[in-house]
């Protein structure tokens, strides 16, 4: 199948592995790749030198396109960011910052960029600055989803923009992905998919979590990290979004957040010092590391708190990514072979 996407990127299908944080390891980035995506590392729980080594990994896994996430609010994500632009990474896909700078960088060696959006005025930010596609982030969707969802704010986006559009938030099959194509993007985006795969290294009672739950038994609240996040609806995950936590109390737990990061101290207090409106916020996510750790890492749903999208209610089984990717393009095949016939002219 070709798109945009496909072209853009050098790849097979037009399906895409988002970066989340440990979750999207070399080896489930190379998986994907391998199978004919995209896959995209997450630097968020690494510091440089761990990003460069996982870079380094990537390209032992495979010889095919990949990318590097940074989430530029975080303190250290623009040493990752300079990390992938020194390596020379393929795609670089950024959310919640500013990127011009990496688009420019990027760009002097051939590298494409992906900005993460949720808006129609973000989008048209993005494309401004050089951006080379957007992953367009809808309200279904795991972790920091938009208010708008996919249905509308594809469509939206795909008129307001010249440059490939990559869907996210609720999509993780091949139905999906035609529905995506025909409301104007140029492929998908499938985190809680291939988080769902058995390559992937989310802890086996979180997969099977996963498979046992419906799409409605997800929880969106902006109380458990600070940003408005969509996670498993469990009883952790209940009385985690109840309420906002404590400032003061986030803000010592959030000291754990340099130790899970790697980072030096001094960085994290900078990094939250000179950006004294996000204080709150980064507190809060710094004390939520800890629950995702634990349900990601340890399968501890007890404690821990799963980010995870609506797309919970339409996997039913957890296989490779092989499997998941071809099946994907079946799926959307014959769904649109059945769309043939249904809208056929008498």
């Amino acid at each position: 199948m070709k798109t945009a996407m496909t072209e853009l990127f050098g790849i097979r299908y037009p399906l895409m592995l988002p970066g989340m944080s440990w979750i999207s390891t070399p080896e489930l980035v190379a998986a994907v790749s391998n199978a004919g995506g995209l896959g995209i590392l997450a630097s968020g729980p690494l510091n440089p030198q761990q990003t460069r080594e996982a870079i380094a990994r990537i390209r032992e896994l495979t010889d095919k396109p990949f990318g590097i996430g940074v989430t530029l609010l975080m303190p250290g994500a623009d040493d990752n960011a300079k990390v992938a632009l020194q390596e020379k990474v393929p795609v670089i896909n950024f959310s919640l910052g500013k990127g011009d700078w990496i688009v420019r960088e990027a760009h002097t060696y051939g590298g494409k960029v992906i900005a993460t959006v949720v808006s129609e005025k973000h989008a048209r930010s993005a494309e401004k600055i050089g951006a080379d596609a957007l992953l367009v982030t809808g309200h279904e969707a795991a972790a920091h989803g938009g208010d708008v969802t996919s249905l509308v704010l594809i469509p939206a986006i795909s008129r307001a923009v010249k440059i490939p559009v990559i869907a996210t938030g609720g999509f993780g099959n091949g139905e999906g992905l035609l529905a995506a194509l025909t409301l104007g993007a140029s492929g998908i985006a499938m985190g809680s998919r291939f988080a769902t795969s058995s390559d992937s290294p989310l802890h086996q009672k979180t997969k099977e979590a996963i498979v046992a739950k419906n799409e409605s038994e997800t929880i969106y609240s902006k109380n458990f990290d600070g940003i408005h996040a969509r996670v498993m609806k469990t009883p952790a995950a209940v009385k985690a979004t109840k309420r906002p936590m404590n400032i003061i109390l986030a803000g010592f737990k959030s000291l754990k957040m340099a130790r899970v990061m790697n980072l030096p101290l001094w960085k994290i207090m900078a990094g939250v010092l000179t950006q004294p409106d996000k204080i709150r916020m980064l507190s809060q996510f710094g004390a939520a590391t800890e629950k995702i750790q634990a349900a990601t890492v340890s399968g501890d749903l007890n404690k821990g708190v799963q980010f995870v999208g609506q797309t919970q209610g339409l996997i039913h089984d957890i296989v490779s990514v092989e499997t998941i990717v071809q099946r994907t393009m079946s799926e959307a095949l014959a769904r649109y072979e059945a769309l043939g016939t249904i809208c056929k002219s008498e």
